[in-house]
C-alpha cells in the first residue's frame, strides 16, 4: 500500500478578499473531488491571505506509480487553470512501513 500528497502553493489572480478566494478556490477543489474521485482534497495552508491558497491532495493506492500518476495529472489540472498561477508542487510518497 502507498500513500501519496501532493502540496500545491498556488497564486490567485484578481482576488481582493477572503470571500473572492473562497470563490475560486472552493470550485477548484469541488473539481478535483469531481474528476479524481480517489482523492482527499482540501485547501491545507495560508487561510488567512487573500491571495494565496495551499491545496493538499491525498491518496492511497496498490501501486507507487499509479499514486503518483494521479498526482500528476492533479498538478497538470491545476497548473492549466488560467486564474491560477501555481508557485510550487511538493509529491512525497510513504509506504506502509512507514
Amino acid at each position: 500500500m502507498y500513500i501519496a500528497a501532493l502540496t500545491l502553493d498556488v497564486l490567485l489572480g484578481d482576488v481582493r478578499s477572503l470571500k473572492q478566494k473562497r470563490a475560486v478556490v472552493r470550485p477548484l477543489v469541488a473539481e478535483l473531488r469531481r474528476r479524481f474521485p480517489g482523492v482527499a482534497v482540501a485547501e491545507t495552508g495560508h487561510l488567512d491571505l487573500h491571495r494565496r491558497a495551499e491545496i493538499g491532495v491525498a491518496v492511497v493506492s496498490a501501486t507507487a506509480g499509479n499514486a503518483t500518476q494521479v498526482l500528476g495529472e492533479c498538478e497538470r489540472l491545476v497548473a492549466g487553470r488560467p486564474e491560477i498561477e501555481l508557485l510550487s508542487a511538493r509529491q512525497r510518497l510513504f509506504t506502509e512501513e512507514e
